[in-house]
């Protein structure tokens, strides 16, 4: 089996977004390969933060039943289970390496999913985490 990669709402977002020209060809290519490698990994906070930027989106909001089903259609994938210990350790990558706690908590996820990598438009690839690779896919 293939390596775990972790996927940040940003990356989930611009492969359904129409106006996202070439970031969205990029995104759509990653999240296919993902499919079809089995090795995509999301957080209910992804889900959550997906849903949302789906349907209040400025430019074209995607009605509310389609988010429900590209959310439901997601979690096929692995998804991490988040409890009060994991917040905790968010709050510990907060402050060791100075980002926000969003950030934080996605990176905790990816950690908790044993991925090898977390792609992420939003957090700096520069970071470097014990044991997991951030990468930008649109970089």
């Amino acid at each position: 089996m293939s390596e775990r990669i972790f996927v940040d709402t940003d990356i989930l977002v611009a492969a359904h977004d129409l106006d996202a020209g070439e970031q969205r060809a990029i995104a759509d290519q990653v999240l296919r390969q993902l499919w079809t490698d089995r090795t995509g990994v999301l957080s209910a906070q992804v889900l959550q933060e997906f849903y949302a930027a789906l349907v209040s989106a400025p430019a074209s909001p995607v009605p509310r039943r389609a988010a429900r089903e590209l959310v439901d259609a997601y979690s096929n994938w692995t998804i991490v289970p988040m409890e009060a210990a994991d917040v905790l350790a968010a709050s510990e990558l907060e402050e060791r390496h100075r980002m926000p706690l969003r950030d934080a908590t996605i990176v905790a996820a990816a950690r908790k999913s044993r991925a090898a990598l977390l792609l992420s438009e939003r957090i700096a690839p520069a970071r470097h985490v014990t044991g997991l690779e951030i990468r930008n896919p649109f970089a």
